[in-house]
Protein backbone atom coordinates (compact mmCIF):
# COMPACT_ATOMS: atom_id res chain seq x y z
CA UNK A 1 0.00 0.00 0.00
CA UNK A 2 2.56 2.44 0.99
CA UNK A 3 5.01 1.96 -2.45
CA UNK A 4 2.19 2.23 -4.38
CA UNK A 5 0.88 5.79 -2.74
CA UNK A 6 4.71 6.62 -2.98
CA UNK A 7 4.34 6.02 -7.16
CA UNK A 8 1.01 8.00 -7.17
CA UNK A 9 2.31 10.98 -5.85
CA UNK A 10 5.33 10.57 -8.09
CA UNK A 11 3.10 10.24 -11.31
CA UNK A 12 0.99 13.65 -9.62
CA UNK A 13 4.29 15.13 -9.64
CA UNK A 14 4.78 14.53 -13.40
CA UNK A 15 1.80 15.33 -14.21
CA UNK A 16 1.74 18.84 -12.78
CA UNK A 17 5.38 19.59 -14.63
CA UNK A 18 3.35 18.44 -17.83
CA UNK A 19 0.93 21.65 -16.84
CA UNK A 20 3.76 23.62 -15.56
CA UNK A 21 5.62 23.64 -18.89
CA UNK A 22 2.29 24.26 -20.64
CA UNK A 23 2.19 27.61 -18.66
CA UNK A 24 5.61 28.61 -18.92
CA UNK A 25 7.01 28.64 -15.65
CA UNK A 26 9.60 26.01 -16.39
CA UNK A 27 11.60 26.29 -13.24
CA UNK A 28 8.77 24.65 -11.12
CA UNK A 29 8.34 21.80 -13.96
CA UNK A 30 12.12 20.89 -14.00
CA UNK A 31 11.21 21.15 -10.01
CA UNK A 32 8.29 18.56 -11.01
CA UNK A 33 10.54 16.17 -12.62
CA UNK A 34 12.97 16.27 -10.18
CA UNK A 35 10.79 15.12 -7.24
CA UNK A 36 9.06 12.24 -8.72
CA UNK A 37 12.66 10.68 -9.96
CA UNK A 38 13.34 11.27 -5.81
CA UNK A 39 10.03 9.46 -4.89
CA UNK A 40 11.06 6.82 -7.84
CA UNK A 41 13.87 6.14 -5.86
CA UNK A 42 12.44 5.41 -2.80
CA UNK A 43 9.39 3.60 -3.65
CA UNK A 44 11.11 0.66 -4.62
CA UNK A 45 13.01 0.65 -1.39
CA UNK A 46 10.37 0.71 0.34
CA UNK A 47 8.66 -2.01 -1.06
CA UNK A 48 11.26 -4.30 -1.12
CA UNK A 49 11.68 -3.39 3.22
CA UNK A 50 8.40 -3.42 3.84
CA UNK A 51 8.13 -6.83 1.60
CA UNK A 52 5.10 -5.52 -0.26
CA UNK A 53 6.14 -6.01 -3.74
CA UNK A 54 3.86 -6.94 -6.27
CA UNK A 55 2.98 -7.57 -9.63
CA UNK A 56 0.25 -4.51 -9.71
CA UNK A 57 2.80 -1.85 -7.80
CA UNK A 58 5.68 -2.87 -10.47
CA UNK A 59 2.83 -2.20 -13.75
CA UNK A 60 1.83 1.18 -11.78
CA UNK A 61 5.33 1.82 -10.75
CA UNK A 62 6.37 1.41 -14.85
CA UNK A 63 3.20 3.61 -16.12
CA UNK A 64 4.04 6.37 -13.60
CA UNK A 65 7.79 6.50 -15.23
CA UNK A 66 6.52 6.96 -18.68
CA UNK A 67 4.70 9.51 -17.87
CA UNK A 68 7.11 11.13 -15.38
CA UNK A 69 10.79 10.18 -17.37
CA UNK A 70 8.91 9.86 -20.79
CA UNK A 71 6.37 12.67 -21.49
CA UNK A 72 7.37 14.91 -18.79
CA UNK A 73 10.40 15.70 -19.44
CA UNK A 74 9.74 15.60 -23.67
CA UNK A 75 7.02 18.22 -23.65
CA UNK A 76 9.07 20.54 -21.30
CA UNK A 77 11.78 20.34 -23.34
CA UNK A 78 9.29 20.63 -26.64
CA UNK A 79 7.89 23.93 -24.81
CA UNK A 80 11.10 25.49 -23.47
CA UNK A 81 12.92 25.43 -27.07
CA UNK A 82 12.22 22.67 -28.93
CA UNK A 83 9.05 24.35 -30.34
CA UNK A 84 11.43 26.99 -32.19
CA UNK A 85 12.47 23.67 -34.67
CA UNK A 86 8.70 23.31 -35.55
CA UNK A 87 8.43 19.33 -36.91
CA UNK A 88 12.10 18.42 -36.09
CA UNK A 89 11.85 20.09 -32.95
CA UNK A 90 8.12 18.11 -32.06
CA UNK A 91 10.05 14.93 -33.78
CA UNK A 92 12.75 15.14 -31.42
CA UNK A 93 10.21 15.26 -28.68
CA UNK A 94 8.12 12.61 -29.78
CA UNK A 95 11.44 10.10 -29.89
CA UNK A 96 12.54 10.92 -26.62
CA UNK A 97 9.41 9.83 -25.10
CA UNK A 98 9.02 6.85 -27.40
CA UNK A 99 12.81 5.66 -26.35
CA UNK A 100 11.61 6.08 -23.04
CA UNK A 101 8.54 3.29 -23.05
CA UNK A 102 10.49 1.20 -25.05
CA UNK A 103 13.33 1.36 -22.57
CA UNK A 104 10.48 0.88 -19.77
CA UNK A 105 9.17 -2.16 -21.85
CA UNK A 106 12.47 -4.01 -22.26
CA UNK A 107 13.07 -3.59 -18.63
CA UNK A 108 9.88 -5.33 -17.41
CA UNK A 109 10.62 -8.47 -20.17
CA UNK A 110 14.68 -8.74 -18.80
CA UNK A 111 14.02 -8.61 -15.16
CA UNK A 112 12.78 -12.20 -14.62
CA UNK A 113 15.52 -13.74 -17.06
CA UNK A 114 16.39 -16.63 -15.62
CA UNK A 115 19.84 -16.88 -17.58
CA UNK A 116 21.00 -13.57 -15.97
CA UNK A 117 24.30 -14.17 -14.50
CA UNK A 118 24.34 -12.87 -10.48
CA UNK A 119 26.09 -10.25 -11.53
CA UNK A 120 23.72 -8.80 -14.24
CA UNK A 121 22.06 -7.09 -11.27
CA UNK A 122 24.37 -4.75 -11.43
CA UNK A 123 23.62 -3.43 -14.56
CA UNK A 124 21.07 -1.87 -16.60
CA UNK A 125 20.76 -2.34 -20.24
CA UNK A 126 20.92 1.31 -21.21
CA UNK A 127 20.41 4.59 -19.63
CA UNK A 128 17.75 4.12 -16.93
CA UNK A 129 14.14 6.46 -17.76
CA UNK A 130 14.89 8.71 -14.46
CA UNK A 131 18.22 9.25 -15.58
CA UNK A 132 17.62 10.13 -18.89
CA UNK A 133 14.81 12.32 -17.86
CA UNK A 134 17.05 14.08 -15.16
CA UNK A 135 20.05 14.37 -18.15
CA UNK A 136 17.92 15.36 -21.46
CA UNK A 137 17.17 18.65 -19.53
CA UNK A 138 20.83 19.88 -19.27
CA UNK A 139 20.47 22.38 -21.67
CA UNK A 140 17.40 23.89 -19.43
CA UNK A 141 20.21 23.93 -16.25
CA UNK A 142 22.67 25.55 -18.77
CA UNK A 143 19.89 28.08 -19.48
CA UNK A 144 19.06 29.18 -15.78
CA UNK A 145 22.76 29.10 -14.88
CA UNK A 146 22.55 32.11 -16.52
CA UNK A 147 25.29 30.86 -18.77
CA UNK A 148 24.90 32.85 -22.61
CA UNK A 149 22.95 30.53 -25.34
CA UNK A 150 24.86 30.44 -28.87
CA UNK A 151 22.88 31.23 -31.63
CA UNK A 152 22.55 27.34 -32.60
CA UNK A 153 21.41 26.43 -29.43
CA UNK A 154 18.10 24.85 -30.51
CA UNK A 155 19.65 22.49 -33.44
CA UNK A 156 22.45 21.51 -30.70
CA UNK A 157 19.60 20.40 -28.28
CA UNK A 158 17.68 18.55 -30.89
CA UNK A 159 20.71 16.45 -31.59
CA UNK A 160 21.55 16.03 -27.51
CA UNK A 161 17.85 15.32 -26.90
CA UNK A 162 17.93 12.61 -29.19
CA UNK A 163 21.31 11.32 -28.37
CA UNK A 164 19.71 11.09 -24.88
CA UNK A 165 17.14 8.63 -26.60
CA UNK A 166 19.43 6.58 -28.17
CA UNK A 167 21.51 5.80 -25.19
CA UNK A 168 18.17 5.13 -23.46
CA UNK A 169 17.23 2.32 -25.96
CA UNK A 170 20.83 0.90 -26.48
CA UNK A 171 22.84 -2.25 -25.03
CA UNK A 172 24.93 0.26 -23.25
CA UNK A 173 25.84 -1.51 -19.32
CA UNK A 174 25.21 0.79 -17.32
CA UNK A 175 25.69 0.82 -13.10
CA UNK A 176 23.18 0.49 -11.48
CA UNK A 177 24.16 1.46 -7.82
CA UNK A 178 21.12 -0.79 -6.63
CA UNK A 179 23.14 -2.15 -4.14
CA UNK A 180 24.84 1.43 -2.71
CA UNK A 181 23.11 1.71 0.64
CA UNK A 182 21.60 -1.70 1.05
CA UNK A 183 23.53 -2.35 4.35
CA UNK A 184 25.75 0.65 5.89
CA UNK A 185 28.45 0.27 8.66
CA UNK A 186 27.04 0.97 11.65
CA UNK A 187 29.98 3.52 12.10
CA UNK A 188 28.82 4.85 9.21
CA UNK A 189 25.18 5.53 9.41
CA UNK A 190 25.68 9.48 11.01
CA UNK A 191 28.31 10.52 7.95
CA UNK A 192 25.20 9.04 5.14
CA UNK A 193 22.77 11.06 6.91
CA UNK A 194 24.53 14.10 6.96
CA UNK A 195 25.84 13.26 3.67
CA UNK A 196 22.56 12.88 2.54
CA UNK A 197 20.95 16.48 4.29
CA UNK A 198 23.80 17.77 2.94
CA UNK A 199 23.03 17.01 -0.79
CA UNK A 200 19.71 18.26 -0.53
CA UNK A 201 20.37 21.09 1.21
CA UNK A 202 23.08 22.10 -1.73
CA UNK A 203 19.71 20.84 -4.48
CA UNK A 204 17.60 23.75 -3.08
CA UNK A 205 20.28 26.40 -2.39
CA UNK A 206 21.56 25.76 -5.53
CA UNK A 207 20.01 23.56 -8.09
CA UNK A 208 20.97 24.52 -11.09
CA UNK A 209 24.74 24.20 -10.85
CA UNK A 210 24.42 21.09 -8.53
CA UNK A 211 21.81 19.46 -11.80
CA UNK A 212 24.40 20.45 -13.76
CA UNK A 213 27.70 19.09 -12.79
CA UNK A 214 25.87 15.68 -11.48
CA UNK A 215 24.86 15.41 -15.29
CA UNK A 216 28.03 16.06 -16.69
CA UNK A 217 29.34 13.84 -13.86
CA UNK A 218 26.55 10.75 -14.95
CA UNK A 219 27.40 11.44 -18.53
CA UNK A 220 31.63 10.93 -17.79
CA UNK A 221 31.12 7.65 -15.90
CA UNK A 222 28.91 5.95 -18.12
CA UNK A 223 32.25 4.27 -20.40
CA UNK A 224 34.01 3.15 -16.32
CA UNK A 225 30.05 1.19 -16.46
CA UNK A 226 30.62 -0.52 -19.93
CA UNK A 227 34.70 -1.30 -18.89
CA UNK A 228 33.28 -3.19 -15.40
CA UNK A 229 30.75 -4.78 -17.74
CA UNK A 230 33.10 -5.84 -20.18
CA UNK A 231 35.43 -7.23 -17.03
CA UNK A 232 32.65 -9.32 -15.55
CA UNK A 233 31.68 -11.25 -19.25
CA UNK A 234 35.72 -11.54 -20.06
CA UNK A 235 35.56 -13.44 -16.19
CA UNK A 236 32.99 -15.66 -16.97
CA UNK A 237 33.99 -16.41 -20.66
CA UNK A 238 37.59 -17.60 -18.86
CA UNK A 239 35.95 -19.59 -16.16
CA UNK A 240 33.84 -21.67 -18.82
CA UNK A 241 36.75 -22.43 -20.85
CA UNK A 242 38.28 -23.55 -17.83
CA UNK A 243 35.14 -25.63 -16.62
CA UNK A 244 35.43 -27.29 -20.55
CA UNK A 245 38.93 -27.99 -20.51
CA UNK A 246 38.46 -29.80 -17.37
CA UNK A 247 35.24 -32.01 -18.54
CA UNK A 248 37.40 -32.57 -21.89
CA UNK A 249 40.02 -34.23 -19.65
CA UNK A 250 37.91 -35.98 -17.56
CA UNK A 251 36.12 -37.75 -20.32
CA UNK A 252 39.56 -38.59 -22.08
CA UNK A 253 39.52 -41.88 -22.89
CA UNK A 254 41.66 -44.99 -22.25
CA UNK A 255 45.04 -45.81 -23.98
CA UNK A 256 45.25 -49.16 -25.56
CA UNK A 257 48.28 -49.17 -22.71
CA UNK A 258 46.54 -48.94 -20.22
CA UNK A 259 44.60 -52.50 -20.58
CA UNK A 260 45.68 -55.03 -18.91
CA UNK A 261 45.54 -58.82 -20.08
CA UNK A 262 44.33 -61.11 -17.28
CA UNK A 263 46.09 -62.96 -15.32
CA UNK A 264 45.68 -66.04 -13.34
CA UNK A 265 45.96 -64.42 -9.98
CA UNK A 266 42.66 -63.11 -11.00
CA UNK A 267 40.93 -66.19 -11.07
CA UNK A 268 41.86 -67.25 -14.37
CA UNK A 269 41.21 -71.40 -14.53
CA UNK A 270 44.03 -73.51 -16.47
CA UNK A 271 43.12 -76.71 -18.40
CA UNK A 272 45.15 -79.36 -15.98
CA UNK A 273 43.40 -77.60 -12.98
CA UNK A 274 40.23 -78.74 -13.87
CA UNK A 275 41.83 -82.46 -13.62
CA UNK A 276 43.23 -82.29 -17.42
CA UNK A 277 46.43 -83.33 -18.23
CA UNK A 278 49.57 -80.98 -17.22
CA UNK A 279 51.30 -80.05 -20.26
CA UNK A 280 55.04 -80.94 -20.57
CA UNK A 281 58.01 -78.97 -22.33
CA UNK A 282 59.24 -80.24 -25.44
Amino acid sequence: MVPNVITLLALCAGLTAIRLAAEGTFEWAVYAIVFAAVLDGIDGRVARLLKGTSRFGAELDSLADFVNFGVAPAVTLYFWGLHEARAAGWIGAMVFAIAAGLRLARFNVTIDDPNRPAWAANFFVGMPAPAGAITVLLPVYVHFLGIPAPAFMVPIMLIYTLAIGLLMVSRLPVYSGKKVGKRVPPDLVLPVFIGVVVFFALLIAYPWGLLTIGTLVYLATLPFGWLSHRGYVRRDAEANAQGKSVEHQDERPETAGDVSTPSNSHGAVLPFERGGERPTGR
